[in-house]
């Protein structure tokens, strides 16, 4: 019997502990908020002018790249195949401005990577190999300015694609 009392007193001594580290380990009060103080009331501006809120630029489609030069890069997948879309500092469409592009990426179904060149003109360039899902992995893009054998890799980004 001595045997069974013993270990329901250490029970119970480890049942206070852990309740008594549990009521300690409680979060310490939030401390008293302060006051900032106020910035001095801007002047009203007269009453011919009237000033402009710039509207929020709007959303690009897809992963959305930055370029060196400021202007932005959409990739996507549409009909299944990557789409290159080119956006100007205000993230409206603008005109490619290289001559093409490629894409390398990883195949979930065999060794080795997929591969595509990207081409088109006006605001897009469109791959011509599908994308198989699920679409995520990291695609290595290449722009490329000139033709054929004279053509020079101007950019390169490895894109986190989460399409």
């Amino acid at each position: 019997m001595s045997y069974i009392a013993a270990m329901k007193s250490i029970a119970v001594a480890g049942c206070l502990l852990f309740a008594a580290s549990v009521l300690s380990a409680q979060t310490p009060e939030a401390p008293a908020k302060t006051v900032a103080p106020k910035a001095p009331a801007a002047k009203a501006a007269p009453a011919g002018k009237v000033e402009k809120k710039e509207a929020p630029l709007p959303k690009i489609p897809g992963t959305e790249i930055a370029r060196a030069n400021g202007t932005k890069l959409g990739l996507e997948v549409v009909g299944g195949k990557f789409k290159l879309t080119f956006y100007d500092k205000k993230h409206k469409p603008m005109a490619v401005d290289v001559t093409r592009a490629t894409a390398r990426w990883p195949n979930p179904r065999s060794p080795g990577d997929n591969r595509t060149v990207l081409n088109g003109s006006g605001t897009a360039l469109v791959g011509q190999k599908p994308v198989i899902p699920p679409y995520t992995f990291n695609v290595f893009l290449t722009l490329l300015q000139g033709e054929g054998d004279e053509a020079k890799a101007v950019e390169n980004y490895t894109v986190q694609f989460r399409g």
